[in-house]
């Protein structure tokens, strides 16, 4: 008869390396943490907009509002893509220095 417990695997055999888990936990947690920045970011675009841009609440927006508001966000993030992409650069370039 064979015994459960002299099995040539072991149960702690058979689970993750704590390094991995932790390697995994923290790779979770900066998709968490950018993701969160990114709403915020959306959410801080939106109020900007919304203050820029709406003269007065209605049942509907007009086409110069919906328009404006429109332009507002995109420039937003014309602008955060552009500074994204010259701290990238910057970074770059003084990485190359060492």
């Amino acid at each position: 008869m064979t015994d459960i417990f002299s099995s040539d695997q072991s149960i702690s055999s058979s689970l993750p390396d704590s390094k991995e888990v932790d390697a995994e936990l923290q790779q979770f947690l900066l998709i968490e943490r950018e993701r969160a920045k990114i709403q915020a970011q959306i959410h801080e675009f939106s109020d900007i907009c919304w203050d820029k841009c709406m003269d007065k609440p209605g049942n509907k927006l007009d086409s110069r509002t919906e328009t404006c508001l429109a332009n507002c966000v995109d420039r937003f993030i014309d602008v955060s893509l552009l500074i994204a992409n010259r701290f990238s650069q910057m970074v770059q370039k003084n990485s190359g220095n060492f």
